[in-house]
């Protein structure tokens, strides 16, 4: 799996008449003034077609605003503009969190605005509350945007998360990227457009962005498991005998095997269009996979109160393997709708099984996402 690549994203398109999902793109910078291959890379392509002509009038009429830009939308005028596409629970969102975060901290002065559009997957991430709470905590400080209708996406032609698009101080759009990666080239063409701008960057080196915990860059090389969906909207090789009854409640049991990238669930369950609810008093998912990091978008129980849930691989404690969201026992909590990271392996990666049991009823389960 290259570096450049996403795992997973998806497109508008899936999202509003259930397609397949998009491959990642790469391409070569190009904009005005400046040739194909330039920075010697593929990391940027030039604007999408359909895209809007006026990116900074579509920034302006958007709405609502969860984190202001300090002088209103209008204030993006002649400033280099960076618009991320991002959503809270996205793996693929979340890794590229540290960039852009250097970005805005290091060019802010030099004329460059940064600026999220929070573009929902799942229904829980619409809620602007949960969004904000989302986005302080993990360090999100630049202007935001929520866009539940997906109508500043659209207008962009963006293709997935994370989407990058790159607007000049004369507002035009210059080019864009979606996907992991490429970052090193990203910050140069940042660089190039805040130099047309007048900019003098000469104090500025270039210098590259690590993320920690959950926002780690993914081990690529050791990264075979995709993206799994567990409602039956999305989902695939799925193993539970007697396959999936869509929105009714029945037992499920374990698979008597579990082959690389398939998974199961054993208790009583509903598996809804968007995720899967556990309805009895125990219950267990089990996914078997090959990557350093696994990952389970979880959601609580419409009570409040938070669900125990316990992680083991292969059968055994997790011990230096844990993720951070769970003890080296390997027992965590729901608490909140968000992206969990389970497994973080120190050693050898090999196919290996994890398996999740959670102590009650009402655990809502999304996606697995891998790193």
């Amino acid at each position: 799996m290259a570096q450049s690549h996403t795992i997973g994203f998806v497109t508008a398109t899936l999202l509003a008449g259930g397609a397949s999902a998009a491959v990642g793109l790469t391409g070569a910078i190009i904009g005005p003034g400046f040739g194909f291959g330039a920075l010697g890379s593929a990391a940027i392509r030039s604007s999408p077609i359909g895209a809007t002509a006026s990116p900074l009038s579509v920034l302006q009429r958007a709405k609502p605003w969860l984190a202001a830009v300090p002088g209103g939308p209008l204030a993006l005028r002649g400033k280099v503009v960076l618009v991320n596409f991002w959503t809270y629970s996205c793996i693929n969102s979340l890794r590229a969190l540290p960039h852009l975060r250097s970005w805005n901290e290091r060019y802010a002065s030099k004329g460059l605005a940064v600026v999220g559009v929070h573009a929902p997957e799942f229904q829980f991430e619409r809620d602007a509350a949960r969004v904000q709470l989302a986005s302080k905590q993990l360090g999100v400080a630049y202007p935001s945007l929520q866009d539940n209708n997906y109508s500043v996406w659209q207008s962009f032609a963006n293709e997935g998360w994370p989407g990058f698009y790159f607007i000049d101080a004369d507002g035009r759009m210059r080019g864009y990227r979606v996907g992991e990666g490429k970052y090193a080239e990203v910050e140069q063409f940042i660089r190039i457009l805040l130099a047309e701008a007048g900019q003098d960057l000469s104090n500025i080196p270039l210098a590259p962005a690590t993320g920690a915990g959950i926002e780690a860059e993914a081990d690529w090389n050791n990264l075979r498991s995709p993206e799994s969906y567990l409602g039956y909207g999305k989902a695939e090789r799925f193993a539970s005998p007697g396959g999936v009854d869509r929105d009714l409640s029945r037992d499920y049991a374990a698979a008597p095997g579990l082959p690389l990238n398939h998974w199961d669930i054993a208790g009583q369950w509903t598996i809804g269009t968007e995720f899967a609810t556990l309805d009895s008093s125990r219950g267990a998912i089990r996914f078997r996979f090959h990557a350093r990091d696994a990952h389970l978008v979880l959601g609580g129980a419409g009570d409040g109160k938070p669900i125990r849930y316990r992680v083991t691989i292969d059968g055994v404690a997790l011990g230096v393997n844990r993720g951070v969201d769970v003890d080296a026992d390997g027992w965590g909590e729901v608490k909140e709708d968000r992206l969990y990271q389970l497994v973080r392996q120190a050693g050898e990666i090999a196919d290996r099984t994890i398996s999740i049991e959670f102590s009650r009823p009402g655990a809502r389960a999304y996606v697995f996402t891998f790193g």
